[in-house]
């Protein structure tokens, strides 16, 4: 591969990844006009459209999103084996690109971070925390954060945590006023602080569960929000009873802020997993974050 045609490609990733012509100008440290020359000069040379311009938005045309799929895995292998070629013996020099949702941030990112910098000084990590489903391999990130059924199964997996469950909270205030729900399908009956499947766009209906039978309750309230943070400040105030991580309201949960309601319908999870193409096993960025994970990532239950 000749230089041009190097330096064009990572111009054309960074720009798909991104989303935007300045992001990615941004990042690779150049002016937009020479991102937008790059993508130009790609463009005629393999003679398709590869991305389509408006005034707001930069979107890949099919043609655009095969090159991602085949060309980005390549690139970012050249990239780490000529940032390997310049380390010295014994040291890990590359780049890390995470996906990771807001809830596991502080089981696996926070505790795992600063000593795997401290060990590995020349690896530069960027983490990006997202809530939806993301196809890690099309958006170059190296690796993702998840719950195991959110992984496709194509993925090597890597458990970071222990099992966890979700439950139904509640304040004492809302609970004193409605009382407490004693089965599933009492929930319909019941304010409940909501949110949407990020895969459907539709409410989310509650899982629950009880020995082998299982319950998806299509609970509804006044408040629909994808920020469990504010289902959990609303719930405190008495607005309503959310569905949530267990370990995210165990503070509120001592202090009595919430109780937990229905807890012998909690269903158990198997808890937060790190996950990557098996073609990314060779790189040896990954391969030090996962050592380091699995040594000093926290159990949601004990944190």
């Amino acid at each position: 591969m000749n230089t041009a045609l190097f330096s064009q490609l990572q111009v054309f990733l960074a720009v798909a990844r991104l989303r935007s012509f300045t992001g990615a100008a941004r990042e690779l440290g150049v002016s937009t006009s020479a991102v937008s020359q790059a993508i130009r000069q790609l463009e005629e040379r393999l003679r398709v459209v590869l991305l389509t311009r408006t005034t707001r938005s930069v979107s890949l045309t099919d043609a655009g999103r095969r090159l991602v799929e085949s060309a980005g895995p390549g690139l970012a292998q050249t990239l780490a084996a000529v940032d390997e070629a310049s380390a010295r013996p014994g040291e890990t020099v590359g780049r890390l690109r995470l996906s990771v949702p807001q809830s596991a941030v502080r089981f696996v990112i926070t505790p795992v971070l600063p000593p795997f910098r401290a060990r590995h000084p020349r690896v530069e990590v960027e983490v990006v925390v997202e809530d939806r489903f993301v196809d890690i391999v099309a958006e170059g990130y190296d690796a993702g954060v998840r719950l195991s059924e959110a992984i496709e199964r194509d993925m090597v997996l890597v458990r970071l945590t222990d099992e966890f469950r979700f439950v139904v909270v509640g304040a004492p205030s809302y609970l004193a006023r409605h009382g407490t729900p004693e089965r599933p399908e009492d929930l319909l009956a019941h304010e409940c602080l909501t949110f949407r499947s990020q895969s459907t766009g539709a409410l989310y209906a509650w899982e629950l569960e009880r020995g082998r039978r299982n319950w998806r309750v299509p609970v509804r309230g006044g408040v629909v929000t994808n920020d469990g943070a504010l289902r959990i400040a609303l719930a405190e105030q008495g607005a309503g009873l959310t569905y949530v991580f267990e370990p995210t309201v165990a503070e509120a949960l001592r202090k009595g802020k919430l109780r937990r309601v229905l807890e012998t319908y909690a269903p158990t999870v198997p808890g937060f997993f790190l996950y990557f193409p098996s073609r990314a096993q060779s790189s040896p960025a990954l391969k030090a974050f996962v050592a380091v994970a699995k040594e000093r990532a926290v159990s949601p239950g004990s944190a």
